[in-house]
């Protein structure tokens, strides 16, 4: 790689790292116990899943709705307006980049502050659901859990929780996010791939931000920017799968590292 990879301009991946500063936990950090999430498959299977999912999803919608964005999302909004950021890729379902500033995200596993009607297709507010579960189930919000990724918390005994269903039409409701086992629109996934093909013909590095790229859907585009001879940085706590990829890794906190880094200038 060149020197000084910080001054040129970043295609940048973030994962669940970026926002543990924020109070959200990740699936694959250190000392992170094993968890199971729910698959799409098992979710529209079954009624007493949806159940299950939406009892425990009430609960932590209250815990995400009031995290705030941390260091990285304020620098990377700031490092945007700067014309330092090429593009802003996030595995992260929270909004946070959004809320700090950044301009064009593309979220790609969604939203988890957008329902989706399985059934009829309309798009609404996470918020406008909240109110309606928070009314059909009195008290539910209030107990003590155990915080987990996603907006999910644990809890056993969901069999009395209330399920609200969709206004329009009596369908069921999903969070607007690709659960595990289902496909990212194929729509996003190029737009993310013309980003890349960007990053090479501006000679921009791909930065990955907290991600241990477990999963396909974001290691497909560090291994595509490798084919394409776009220079890789990663920072991450503990092992990668694209580490093997990458011209620099940083076993490292991100937000302790991108704040000490350099801010280019505008053009």
């Amino acid at each position: 790689m060149s020197a000084g990879w910080e001054s040129r301009r970043w295609l940048v991946l973030t994962g669940a790292g970026v926002s543990t500063d924020s109070g959200i936990p990740d699936y694959r950090g250190p000392d992170v116990p094993p968890r199971t999430p729910m698959t799409y498959q098992e979710f529209i299977g079954s009624a007493s899943a949806r159940q299950r999912y939406w009892a425990r999803a009430h609960v932590g919608w209250t815990h995400m709705r009031a995290a705030e964005p941390n260091a990285t999302h304020h620098d990377l909004a700031l490092r945007q307006r700067d014309g330092q950021l090429l593009g802003l890729i996030t595995q992260n379902v929270d909004g946070l980049h959004q809320r700090a500033g950044s301009i064009g995200t593309i979220d790609l596993h969604g939203r988890l502050d957008r329902v989706l009607c399985l059934d009829c297709g309309e798009t609404t507010l996470r918020d406008q659901l909240h109110r309606r579960l928070h009314d059909a189930n009195p008290g539910w919000t209030t107990r003590t859990v155990e915080v987990a990724p996603d907006g999910d918390v644990v809890i056993d005994d969901a069999g009395s929780f209330v399920v609200t269903p969709c206004l329009r039409c009596g369908g069921r409701l999903k969070p607007d996010v690709v659960f595990f086992g289902e496909t990212v629109p194929r729509t996003r996934v190029q737009r993310c791939f013309d980003l890349v093909e960007r990053a090479r013909e501006e000679d921009a590095v791909l930065l990955v931000l907290g991600s241990s790229l477990q999963v396909m859907s974001g290691l497909r585009f560090v291994k595509r920017a490798a084919k394409e001879g776009v220079d890789i940085v990663i920072v991450n706590r503990g092992p990668t799968r694209g580490d093997g990829l990458a011209a620099l890794k940083l076993d490292a906190g991100v937000a302790e590292t991108l704040t000490a880094l350099p801010h280019r200038l505008s053009a």
